[in-house]
């Protein structure tokens, strides 16, 4: 079972802060609580039941050896997103969704060998026995852009099991491309968005750092979770692999042993 955050932090986070009337989008209105100053307020009842849906749904895949994508490129959503999955060894966009990442994944998958390339060129010293100055600080600038845009996916070498996405609006193209290529969505909805585009909507404050990195933490601490029950389970195995084989062989022998004897009361 998945730790769900506390309520009172919750609260004290910002998670049940909405955006302004004017702003509702009509699908999230079971998942508002009130209105209060022209701000609506998320009911937090309703956000621990659909959080823990979606804790379950990671924390299943992560059991599988699954990989999630986590995405959220938004000024106050980066460092968080970054550090959520570092700490479960899973993938991340944090400052721009190259177009294509799902849907023209071949040619990303392309970009991303090139830059491994170039960076063990760099750390080998190789550039700088074969290429002039200019020629290096050239290639210097081009595995920077590649680390801020491609250093969180280097190592997805397939299409992401799920996605998680901190904001819809901000994260759309992400979004869009999800939905084409059929990716499971877990998603922070805040009153401004369609909760209906994905498979796990989170009603939550997509704005507030806080709301966002308690959200993300409980993402990261799920997976590793379920990362940690998959390595359990294949201890186990590897531990009754033998005592299995044990049985076999005294089933066999005890066969053999039933056959002799019957051969010579014959």
């Amino acid at each position: 079972m998945a730790v769900l955050p506390d309520i009172v932090d919750m609260l004290k986070s910002g998670v049940h802060f909405g955006h302004k009337k004017s702003r509702r989008h009509p699908k999230m209105e079971p998942y508002i609580f009130t209105v209060r100053n022209d701000v609506h307020v998320i009911d937090l009842d309703k956000t621990l039941l659909q959080l823990d849906a979606a804790l379950e749904f990671v924390k299943g895949i992560a059991k599988r050896g699954g990989t999630i994508l986590f995405v959220g490129t938004k000024k106050q959503a980066q460092q968080v997103v970054e550090q959520a999955a570092v700490a479960c060894n899973m993938p991340y966009v944090r400052n721009r969704w190259i177009g294509g990442t799902v849907t023209n994944f071949a040619v990303i998958s392309k970009l991303i060998k090139k830059f491994k390339k170039l960076k063990e060129k760099m750390e080998s010293g190789e550039l700088a026995t074969k290429y002039t100055k200019k020629e290096q600080l050239d290639f210097s600038r081009e595995i920077d852009e590649f680390q801020k845009n491609l250093g969180g996916i280097q190592d997805l070498n397939k299409l992401p099991d799920a996605m998680i996405l901190v904001d819809l609006i901000a994260e759309s193209t992400a979004l869009r491309e999800a939905r084409k290529r059929h990716i499971p969505i877990v998603a922070l909805c805040d009153t401004n968005v369609n909760p209906e585009l994905v498979d796990y909507p989170v009603p939550c404050n997509d704005d507030a750092i806080k709301a966002i990195a308690m959200m993300m933490n409980a993402f990261s601490a799920a997976i590793q979770e379920g990362s940690k029950n998959r390595v359990v389970e294949k201890e186990k195995e590897i531990g009754a692999g033998p005592t299995q084989s044990k049985i076999q062989n005294t089933k066999a022998s005890a066969l053999q042993a039933d056959e002799h004897h019957a051969a010579v009361n014959l």
